[in-house]
């Protein structure tokens, strides 16, 4: 990379803090500006001031906490999408459309609704078999059904990741529908459309570590994406390692989305949207592509929650609701350019 290659890089640290700090300092409750700046003052050990205890714990522990989950799961997403949409060679690959964050949210429920592993297996560990498994299944289908490069492979993989999608949905209902109570099923609904609201420090222990190493594994596999833009046989005459590489970074794919799922819900099209407008500000060569999708990957869910939390007065939308409002008519826009070329 030259160095005007890399030069909005140093960009990237003052605009992930200021989405930081805009999702820090905006919310359904309003505080004043100087409130938050003395907050984050005294919780960083900046200065000493007299701030109430309400507000330092909405500022600090709700609310930062939320940003820095929502902006590592926006990160983790989108980079999941930029991974499989370059290995597949489908611009309409990501989490949610292939299924998996279907198959990890039903993994998460039979693990914390239904009781399967009698409490060894962990909510993350659940929801990474079911996107593992609703991956290999879609896989499966699509190449029964005979899907390949171009729009019409795109087609049939998107069709089949819609099968998959239902079918671990109804399976999620299912769980959900003979184990759950009332009371919890609203809560898994709500959970299910990408929810935010309970996330906490301790959630940042797991969300931050996978999203730097989903960032990292991108970062080292660049060149080898840039291969498998131009097909697979093109990537094996290179030497590299096909099974081996597919299942690194497959893997890699689907465990920062299960790990997301199990903290937030399944949150769609981030992995869709944020590559493919990346793609036209940066370039397609991965070795800038990759860390300016996780730049704005971040930023965008950041956006995406703070819009969710005042978007209706006194009520807080499902996350993935605002990302659909996004990713939808993006959606439909990139089948329409498919169709044009």
């Amino acid at each position: 990379m030259t160095a005007r290659g890399v030069g909005w890089l140093w960009l990237a640290p003052v605009v992930l803090l200021a989405a930081l700090f805009f999702g820090t300092a905006v919310g359904e409750t309003r505080i004043p500006l100087s409130t938050v700046l003395d907050v984050l003052s005294v919780k960083l050990g900046l200065g000493a001031r007299d701030v109430s205890a309400v507000e330092a714990g909405v500022v600090w522990h709700y609310r930062l906490s939320r940003a820095v989950v929502a902006g590592c799961g926006g990160a983790s997403l989108a980079l999941s999408g930029l991974i499989l949409q370059a290995l597949l060679r489908n611009p309409l690959a990501e989490p949610y459309l292939l299924g998996i964050s279907a198959g990890a949210s039903t993994g998460a429920v039979a693990v914390s609704v239904a009781g399967l592993g009698a409490g060894v297996v962990s909510m993350s560990a659940g929801a990474f078999a079911g996107a593992l498994t609703a991956f290999g299944l879609v896989a499966l289908l699509a190449r029964a059904a005979g899907g390949g490069t171009g729009m019409r492979g795109a087609g049939v993989i998107i069709l089949a990741g819609i099968a998959g999608s239902q079918m671990f949905n109804a399976l999620t209902a299912l769980i959900i529908a003979r184990s759950a109570s009332a009371e919890q099923a609203r809560g898994i609904m709500f959970w299910l459309l990408g929810n935010l609201s309970g996330v906490r420090w301790p959630d940042t222990w797991i969300a931050l570590p996978m999203a730097l190493i989903g960032l990292g594994v991108a970062l080292w596999h660049a060149r080898v994406l840039d291969a498998f833009t131009f097909g697979a046989e093109s990537a094996a005459s290179l030497g590299i390692s096909l099974r081996r590489t597919q299942a690194v970074l497959i893997g890699t794919a689907a465990l920062v989305t299960a790990i997301m799922v199990s903290i937030a819900g399944a949150i769609g099209f981030v992995g869709l949207v944020v590559p493919h407008a990346m793609r036209f500000l940066v370039g397609a060569r991965h070795v800038r592509l990759v860390p300016a999708t996780a730049l704005a990957g971040a930023v965008f869910l950041i956006v995406s929650d703070v819009v969710s939390r005042i978007a209706i007065p006194g009520q807080v939308l499902p996350i993935g609701v605002v990302t659909a409002l996004v990713g939808a008519p993006a959606f439909a826009l990139i089948m329409i350019r498919g169709k044009a070329r």
